[in-house]
């Protein structure tokens, strides 16, 4: 079974279990799953009457080339010898590139130097350069050429610096075509007791070494689709309602169908967050065996982002006791005051600008526009003006929303409620005063203002 996917599991450690084991074995996809599928091999391996011991290794810290050689080596120790590497880069390509740069610079900002020159070791190790190579002189379109992503702005002479530093003419960890050398190890034959376990978040599967794996060892695909679809939704249901499943039974419990699914609707397809929130669960029931719907209300919360999304709806729909409830929530889960102003204050800034696009004389926005007359022709001329263009990339029907709620208010109106957002800011960040309540006296003065005004323009369009 040189690939698998994870529900094919069961059978391969049965294998295992009958002594049928190979010597490489390679885990992809999701992280979590990833690791849980790895430990559930190595410990099918570790009961063999063999017995044995694991060498775990980090692929962001590993040399490649000492990885090698200590799989190659015969051990003095009895057993199986499990050399078990997390993330590793050995099937990173031109695709993984622009990721990590990404850590390249975090490592760099963080002033973490030995960890910025592994992640750059790895980074020229994809194109086949050496450390001994200059990445200032490298020019855009050759950057592009070479990693698959433009050439970051500024000037890269820090970066040389660091590669100089690591030795003349050093391969980096994943240069000198390292698989190309693990390839050729296992093919002349790996000391029979010695297991190479890889686990990659992405893997590149035009990589000749993949396709060797496939050949020589085992591949075990435990990627889910992601996205909005059905087919992607049931998938992902499927995992988590698993993952739940063998999380509930270690403990003794059961959970509700309507708690499962309101749990998979607060926490998303997270594996990791789904297993922990689980525990917390079963842990807070106590003796009760059912784990229920106001049990996951008390503790499972709403993510951030979907909180303050809820405040602002509330907001905008004039919902003065929701708004306050939903105030007081967020501070109770620990999210600062100025982090709540900060997201009414781009709601606002968002509402004032459609609202002012509306009071153009073109295109013209009128009062009953529908959802089609809004796609097919309102937006496409908006665009075209070539104003606001980030604000007006969203989901065609969210933006139609957006600039319905905005025919509610005045341009006016919206400009004295940013001012007072700013008064608040300043009070909040120089005042004694609890964030509570200079929170509470903003959003009660802005509701108030905000009805005065609607009952003022029912008012003249009854004239």
């Amino acid at each position: 079974m040189p690939l698998i996917k994870r529900s094919e599991l069961p059978t391969l450690l049965r294998e295992v279990e009958q002594g049928k084991h190979q010597q490489l074995y390679l885990f992809f996809g999701e992280r979590y799953l990833c690791r849980e599928a790895a430990d559930r091999l190595q410990k099918a391996l570790l009961a063999l009457p063999a017995g044995g011991a694991v060498n775990t290794i980090d692929g962001d810290s590993e040399d490649s080339s000492r990885t090698l050689g200590q799989l190659m080596n015969f051990s003095l120790l009895p057993g199986l010898q499990i050399h078990r590497v997390t993330d590793s880069r050995l099937f990173h390509s031109k695709s993984t590139a622009s990721a990590i740069w990404a850590k390249v610079e975090l490592a760099h900002g963080e002033k973490k130097e030995a960890r910025c020159r592994r992640q750059l070791l790895a980074f020229v190790g994809l194109a086949g350069l050496s450390a001994d190579e200059c990445l200032e002189e490298i020019g855009g379109d050759q950057w592009q050429e070479l990693f698959g992503f433009a050439r970051p702005t500024g000037n890269l002479a820090w970066a040389d610096e660091l590669l100089a530093a690591a030795g003349p003419g050093r391969a980096s960890a994943g240069a000198g075509d390292i698989a190309g050398r693990y390839k050729e190890a296992y093919s002349k034959g790996v000391p029979p007791n010695n297991i190479l376990l890889l686990t990659a978040e992405a893997v590149d599967k035009r990589k000749q070494f993949f396709t060797f794996v496939k050949k020589k060892g085992v591949v075990v695909d435990c990627s889910v689709a992601v996205g909005a679809g059905a087919a992607a939704q049931k998938g992902q249901k499927e995992v988590l309602r698993e993952l739940v499943k063998k999380s509930l039974a270690g403990l003794h419990k059961k959970m509700a169908p309507q708690a499962l699914e309101l749990l998979f609707e607060r926490v998303g397809f997270h594996p990791i967050a789904v297993v922990m929130e689980t525990e917390k669960l079963a842990l807070f029931v106590g003796d009760r065996e059912l784990i229920g719907v106001e049990d996951l209300d008390a503790m499972v919360g709403r993510t951030r982002e979907d909180a303050l999304f809820e405040l602002t709806d509330a907001f905008g729909k004039h919902q003065t006791d929701r708004t306050l409830v939903l105030l007081h929530r967020l501070l109770e889960n620990g999210i600062h005051g100025l982090a709540i102003l900060a997201t009414l204050r781009n709601y606002l800034r968002k509402l004032l600008i459609f609202r002012s696009l509306q009071l153009q004389s073109e295109p013209v926005w009128h009062a009953g526009m529908n959802a089609n007359q809004f796609q097919s022709s309102y937006l496409p001329a908006l665009k075209e003006r070539g104003e606001w263009k980030e604000l007006l990339k969203g989901h065609p029907y969210a933006l139609f929303m957006s600039f319905t709620k905005a025919q509610g208010f005045s341009c006016s109106l919206l400009k004295s409620w940013l001012e007072l957002l700013l008064r608040a800011e300043y009070r909040l960040k120089g005042s004694p005063l609890p964030q509570e309540l200079v929170l509470e006296e903003l959003l009660l003065t802005m509701l108030g203002a905000g009805k005065r005004n609607n009952g003022k323009s029912a008012r003249q369009q009854g004239r």
